[in-house]
């Protein structure tokens, strides 16, 4: 409960800031205005905010809303504390007290290292586009944890917790539940799953599997998201029961559309669900860490493992030739998502 109140507050907080900064309600914001209008008398540089518009232009298209309401929630913190500046303008104070000013209200260590490291992304890219020097602001940041919260690790489900938690996917054997059981015994992502089409199904297969390639409504994380992903187990029963029972294209129509995949109302929906029958700070995502623990139990090849997962592939090697047969990929999935 104390930690939901806190994050509760904390997102309160951010909205709030972001409607002053829109209203122009700050106390300071005559001051940070005259700051901004002074600095840009010194550089040649693009403010903040336009620095902003010239990476959404390019990296914006086809993303989520979600996507841009982020970086615009980043932009306004910033804006908040010490105004819109020329990008060179920034000093590295300026990016302390944000990280610090982000640490106070009690967001966690991932949350303010990616803010951090979204603004480092935006001054970046702005500085290859316009030719201009390397700014160094925003680079090289430290998080230790003596400075801030420490980030919790997400930790796996107990396998006789997850075996349980599949019984009742079978009892209530609806959508939300069809979506639960896929994720548990193959470990995508909850986009990835809830995204996916029948016409990514081989389910008629010798060896069935799922193809996972961006859509326009749903894309990959990474290049190596791409993949294919057996069915065994409760995965294979779940397609199977989504696909005999939607009569839309997606499996997962409650979740998915046309217009977008609905992740975050899916992650709330199933969380919320889960959150009774799995150890405290298990989430959806956990499945993910647990297909790992699987994997390794039969000793799954360490490089056969990633490509299951879709997590990233070390060596040159590895670019070479086009992967496992869907067979070998198969054998390993079914021995870890069988074994007890």
């Amino acid at each position: 409960a104390k930690a939901k109140s806190a994050s509760l507050a904390s997102q309160l907080d951010e909205e709030w800031l972001t409607l002053r900064w829109r209203r122009n309600d700050s106390p300071l914001r005559k001051f940070l205005h005259q700051q901004a209008y002074e600095a840009k008398g010194q550089s040649s540089a693009p403010l903040m905010s336009e620095a902003k518009d010239i990476y959404l232009r390019t990296k914006g298209v086809s993303r989520p809303k979600t996507f841009t309401q982020a970086i615009d929630r980043t932009v306004n913190n910033l804006f908040e504390l010490v105004g819109d500046k020329p990008i060179d303008m920034y000093s590295r104070q300026d990016a302390n007290l944000l990280r610090d000013h982000l640490a106070n209200r009690a967001l966690n260590t991932a949350t303010v290292k990616k803010q951090l490291n979204t603004l480092r992304t935006i001054v970046n890219f702005t500085n290859r586009e316009c030719g201009l020097k390397d700014i160094n602001s925003f680079s090289g940041m430290y998080f230790g944890e003596d400075d801030l919260n420490t980030e919790t690790k997400r930790q796996p489900i107990p396998l006789p917790i997850l075996r349980s938690v599949q019984r009742e996917c079978q009892q209530h054997d609806d959508e939300a539940r069809w979506l639960i059981a896929l994720i548990s015994d193959t470990g995508m992502r909850l986009s990835e799953a809830a995204g996916s089409v029948k016409d990514d199904l081989y389910l008629d297969h010798e060896h069935p599997y799922i193809v996972l390639r961006p859509h326009p409504w749903r894309r990959l994380k990474t290049k190596g998201s791409e993949r294919i992903v057996p069915l065994a187990g409760e995965a294979l029963w779940a397609t199977r029961q989504a696909q005999d029972a939607t009569p839309s294209q997606f499996l997962f129509p409650r979740y998915c559309n046309e217009k977008g995949c609905k992740s975050n109302s899916a992650s709330a929906a199933l969380n919320k669900w889960l959150s009774s029958r799995v150890p405290y700070g298990c989430v959806v995502h956990s499945f993910r860490h647990s297909i790992r623990d699987r994997l390794r139990a039969v000793e799954c090849p360490h490089d056969i493992m990633d490509r299951l997962g879709g997590w990233s592939v070390s060596g040159i090697g590895e670019s070479y030739g086009t992967g496992y047969p869907v067979d070998v990929l198969f054998k390993w999935m079914s021995r870890g998502v069988m074994s007890n």
